[in-house]
Formats: C-alpha cells, structure tokens, sequence
C-alpha cells in the first residue's frame, strides 16, 4: 500500500452515525473562480449579474472575513491539501513557483475516495503532479491561462487534447462545465449509488480579457460612469447587505505590480486608452475612459457567463435530484488582478477586444472597484488581495437560508470542512503533522463562532498574520510591517503600529516562528 493511501486510511476513523453509508453522505461540489474580486458578485454588492450565485446565497449562507493565500497556485495548495502552500513545497521554500509535494499531503479526492466516492476535476489545474495521479477519476485540464477561444494545453484524463480551431465555438468557460454536466451524467447513469466530489475551477475572470461578443454586449456602456462611482455604489449595498461595517479606503495610484508594463509600453503596444494607475477617473482622457469601460464589460462579461455556466451544472444537479444533498462551495483564489502585461500570441491592437487576437488586462483602476471595499490587489496580502466570497448552499445540511457567518476563515479550513461533513475524522498523517486549518461546518450550520488560533500569509515577499481582529501586514522588503484593527479597520487605513508596538512586536514574532516551522515541514519526507 502507498504512502498517500495509507495516509488517507488514516483518516477515515469514526463515521458519524447519520452519515454512516455511502448513499446518505453529502455530494460535494468545490467551485472555484480565478481572479474574481470580493465584489464583482451580486450577492456581494457588485452589479454584475449573477443570479445563480445569488440563488445559491439566498439558499445558504454567505461569509464575510474568509480568505485566499492572494495567488493562483498558493491558493490551490492550500484549498486541496487543507495545509499552507508554503508548508507542501517540497524541494524549496519558494512561494511563487510550483513544486512537489510530500507524501503526507495528498489532495483531498485520496480521502473521499477510501470512503466511496467517485472524485471529479473540471477546469485549471496548477498543481504538481496531474489529475488522475492525485485521486480523481475523472478530469478536463486546462493548463492554457492564455488563450480561452484556442487552449495549447488541454487535457482529458491526463491525454492531451488538440487545440481547438478559431472557428469551433470552443471558450474555455463553456467547455469546463460542458465537462461537469458530461461527468455528472455518466456519473448519475454507473455510479449513482455513490457519492461525488466534484472541483469545478473556473480560469475566469483571469486575464486575458476574453469573452463572448453576445455578454460583452449585455455590459457594453454599463460601466462610463467610472471606476470611482462602480466603488461608491458597491461599497454601499456592501453595507445595506451587512457584509462589512468600514469605511471605504482612498485608491492606491502610487502601488501597482512592480513587472507590468510601462506607460510607453503600454501606449505603443495596447494604444492612448491605456490608464497605468488607479488615478480619478476624472482625470482621465475621453478615450482612455471609453477603452477602460470596454475592458470591465469584458470582465463582468466573463463573471456572468461563468455564473451562467454555474447555472446549468446545477441544473444538472437538480435534474438528478441530487442538489439537495450537495454541499456547494464557491470561491475566488484571490482578488482582482492589477496586473498589466502581454504574453502568448500577444495583442493586436487592431483586433476587436476580447476576441482571441486582443490581449488586455483589467488593471489597477477597475481592480480597485472589483476588490472594493479593500485595498490593493492579487498577490498582496492586504485585505484586497486575500479577501474571498465564500458562499455554501446545502439545503439537507443546514436550515440557513440567506444568512451571514462572520467567523474568519482561510483556504486551510476547506479541507476539514469537507471531512467533517462527510463524516471523517481527520488524523494526524505519518509525520504526525495536524493540518492548520478547522472545520467551519459548526458556523455553518449554528452559527458558532471560533475565533481560529491564526491566519498566515507570505507571497514574493508581502507577508502577514491575523490573530483575532489585530492584523499585521507589510507590503514587501524592505517595507516595515503596519498593525490593523480588523473589527474596526478592514480598509487597511488606520495603521496602529506606533499606538501597541508590544501587540505588533509579538504578532510579527508568530509570523517569524510560523515561518521556520512552515520551512522545516516542507523539508519533511
């Protein structure tokens, strides 16, 4: 037997009595967005239109303090092994490139399956290994985060796949849940007596910018208003719906991501509509106003067909009569890009945008807006780079409809979270490493509140901790760390680091310990 399935053995201990056999635990369907901001849904203050999300969080419950690692792969990591990434880098202490992982943390189908269930991945991968190597039966893989009409890198069940043509109706967000609903009918036809757990990872909102004409059409001039009046109008119907209490940080113009391109850059290769800086929208040109519109109709447009595609997997789930007794899970792996560069087939400046030959990035000013009422943006860790919509919908495990949990979580909790509504009590693995995380089902179904005993983040040098509503933060080095009333001060505005040194100087103590511990683990065997 392998070290992955005995660890797994391992934790299938104690089956709780009302989960006993295979037929009555829950479904499990695990959905995850790519570069979506805290905001851009409607159930979480934005205008976009996503009526099936929203129906989810009027089914359920929505919380408000739950956190991403602020990255891409970090965040996958973590949401499947229900440890820190940093903690599973096995060859390196590197935050930013992938590695392999260690024996004692398999993903989270090796569990599932020692207890019956058929495990399933739809979408972006960005992991080490592949699918079907990681405990899932049954896989499409994306691994092309440039191209979403005409993939290179595509994947069922681990075989490459040829790359579409420009003239086969094929769009990346389209095809992942084609291949959810396909799976979940094969499934219902030669596996309905068992259960499944279902990763549905979406690469949209993710840049490039590309979208169907029709949705684009649908946000054409939604958004001339500007960046700044989309940011008033979101952070209030945040407050209305009783999602955040804080007041609304200035933009950040001076702070963008050190590798994007240069205003001249921009303005040769992409043209004069470019804006480099979340800047007023008021000083903006005529035609940088018309072309920034443009590009956040491009990404609502890829936010509502991914919400529209969400629709027809759960309508899969209803026509199997198997909703009611899903556990859903939806979540973004970090905030709204403010990134700005070009890579793949580059960009035609020519060419219509959000077709195949344009490509765009949304940019630190509609950034601002999709991350709103937070700042900064993926891949920091302040508040607008880890903030995450968390939304769970399971009508047969909970009575909770429409209602807010504002416990604080993090990525390392979806693990046991998971297990515990299964039925499994988790077990310490061979290294006898407990994983960070708790299970979030008790806030989930009573509305108890757990204050964890830590929340950790490191990403290219921007670092930070929370423990209990004091947050401590620093954007990269040599920057020095800034101190946050998280109860009070969720914009990240009032820095507290002179007023309770002591409370600082023992919150970046933990960071610095956590830290050579979360070293030592990834060296472990």
């Amino acid at each position: 037997m392998n070290r992955l399935c005995r660890l797994s053995l391992a934790w299938v201990l104690l089956l709780g009595s009302t989960l006993a056999t295979a037929a009555s635990r829950p479904n499990i369907l695990l959905i995850m967005a790519d570069d979506m901001g805290f905001s851009d849904a409607g159930c979480y203050g934005g205008e976009i239109k996503t009526p099936h999300l929203d129906q989810l969080a009027e089914g359920g419950v929505r919380f408000t303090q739950f956190y991403s690692t602020g990255r891409c792969w970090p965040s996958r990591a973590a949401l499947l092994t229900g440890y820190y990434p940093q903690q599973v880098r096995r060859d390196k202490f590197n935050d930013t490139q992938l590695g392999n992982r260690p024996g004692w943390a398999p993903l989270v189908p090796v569990h599932l399956k020692a207890a019956g269930y058929r495990t399933y991945h739809s979408g972006k991968w960005h992991l080490d290994g592949k699918p079907l190597q990681n405990g899932f039966d049954q896989s499409y893989s994306l691994h092309d985060q440039d191209r979403f009409f005409t993939p290179t890198k595509h994947f069922l069940d681990d075989e490459a796949l040829p790359q579409p043509t420009t003239d086969s109706g094929y769009y990346a967000t389209i095809a992942i849940a084609d291949h959810a609903v396909e799976t979940l009918e094969d499934h219902h036809a030669n596996f309905a007596d068992r259960p499944f757990f279902h990763y549905l990872a979406f690469t949209a909102p993710h840049f490039p910018l590309h979208a169907l004409q029709e949705d684009i059409d649908r946000y054409r001039d939604r958004y001339l208003e500007g960046w700044d009046v989309v940011r008033q109008a979101r952070w209030e119907r945040l407050r209305e719906q009783g999602l955040i209490d804080t007041p609304l940080p200035p933009r950040n113009p001076e702070i963008k991501p050190p590798y994007n391109l240069t205003w001249e850059e921009l303005e040769d290769r992409i043209g004069p509509g470019e804006a480099p800086d979340a800047v007023a929208w008021s000083e903006l040109s005529e035609t940088q106003k018309h072309f920034q519109a443009t590009k956040m109709a491009i990404h609502a447009a890829m936010v509502d067909r991914m919400d529209r595609e969400i629709g027809r997997v759960l309508d899969q789930l209803r026509e199997m009569d198997a909703l009611e007794n899903t556990l859903v899970l939806f979540v973004s792996d970090n905030g709204a890009s403010a990134e700005q560069i070009i890579r793949a087939d580059e960009h035609d400046k020519s060419a219509v945008p959000g077709t195949a030959e344009s490509y765009l990035c949304l940019g630190p000013g509609f950034s601002t807006a999709a991350n709103t009422p937070f700042r900064l943006h993926k891949s920091w860790t302040h508040e607008g780079g880890i903030a995450s919509p968390l939304i769970v919908h399971w009508p047969a495990g909970f009575t909770a409809r429409g209602e807010l949990r504002h416990q604080p979580g993090h990525f390392v909790d979806i693990v046991p979270t998971i297990l515990a509504a299964v039925g499994i009590t988790p077990a310490a693995g061979e290294q006898g490493l407990q994983p960070p995380g708790i299970s979030l089902l008790p806030t989930i179904v009573n509305n108890e509140y757990h204050t964890p005993d830590y929340l950790w983040w490191h990403h290219e040098g921007r670092s930070a901790i929370r423990v209990g509503d004091w947050k401590a933060v620093k954007r990269e080095e040599p920057s020095t760390w800034s101190l946050y009333d998280m109860k009070t001060d969720r914009g990240e505005m009032n820095d507290r680091a002179n007023t309770y040194p002591g409370t600082l100087a023992n919150l970046t103590a933990r960071w610095e310990a956590l830290t050579r511990q979360f070293r030592a683990n990834a060296t472990m065997n």
